[in-house]
């Protein structure tokens, strides 16, 4: 089975950032072949990898409830649909989640499309799922476990202290977490001794232990803005460096 990593943490700290950063550095590992499943609804991964998407689970979601067409059974359909809706790239393919669910009830398509999630994912070794702060789709997709759980937050007391809620409200679930570890993105260099201190207490009196802090970086800010896909951010740039220097903290 593939190793998964998900994201979690409130809006605009950063997690589709982060995301595309961790696929590069597993293309960079050979750690292939990945799947990348944007999960949050206000969809965006695809645009920091430089992709268009055509389809998106939503809208099969919404295929299966209203429009199934004649001669097919719907777990064929959903299986189908799926293999439609993957971007594939070199060395990773890219799913997007779309709008959560609509009016009505949708559990035979999420059914089905847990079935065919768990079909799909024994073709990779690693699924790098942004989420939301809620796990709904992980429950949807079929995914029983977490590998590692990566919690971002902004460099602000509050962000802090929403990242430790976020850690607690997992613990419910019926989903296993192996790992779970903070990441304080876009953070001033250098870091203020107050905040660093309210970061290593969060840490110590919580089980989301500190993995790392990435600084607030222009080379992103310009890459987002030209419209080119992060993947294509050399190697030797500090926050590429940095980055990669966390994320083998964590996967190492």
């Amino acid at each position: 089975m593939p190793k998964v990593i998900a994201m979690a943490g409130k809006g605009g700290t950063g997690k589709t950032t982060t995301s595309a950063l961790l696929l590069k550095y597993l293309l960079a590992k050979n750690s292939t072949p990945v799947l990348a499943v944007d999960a949050d609804s206000n969809a965006n991964l695809n645009e920091l990898l430089a992709m268009e998407v055509d389809k998106t689970i939503g809208q099969i979601r919404k295929g299966i409830k209203d429009e199934m067409p004649p001669n097919i059974t719907r777990d064929q359909y959903m299986e189908m649909q799926i293999h439609q809706a993957l971007i594939e790239s070199r060395g990773y393919d890219l799913l997007v989640m779309g709008q959560p669910d609509g009016p009505g009830c949708y559990c035979a398509a999420n059914q089905y499309l847990a079935m065919t999630m768990d079909h799909l994912a024994s073709n990779y070794k690693y699924i790098l799922v942004d989420n939301e702060a809620g796990m709904e789709h992980l429950s949807r997709m079929n995914l029983r476990s977490i590998d590692y759980l990566l919690v971002i937050s902004d460099p602000s007391a509050r962000g802090i202290l929403t990242a430790r809620r976020i850690s607690e409200v997992t613990k419910p679930l019926a989903i296993e977490v192996h790992k779970k570890c903070l990441i304080v993105n876009r953070a001033p260099d250098p870091m203020p001794d107050e905040l660093m201190a309210k970061i290593n207490q969060a840490a110590e009196e919580s089980d989301l232990p500190l993995a790392g802090i990435l600084p607030a970086s222009n080379d992103l800010i310009n890459q987002e803005l030209s419209g080119d896909s992060y993947l294509e951010l050399a190697e030797d740039q500090s926050i590429i460096q940095q980055a990669f220097g966390v994320f083998d903290s964590i996967l190492s």
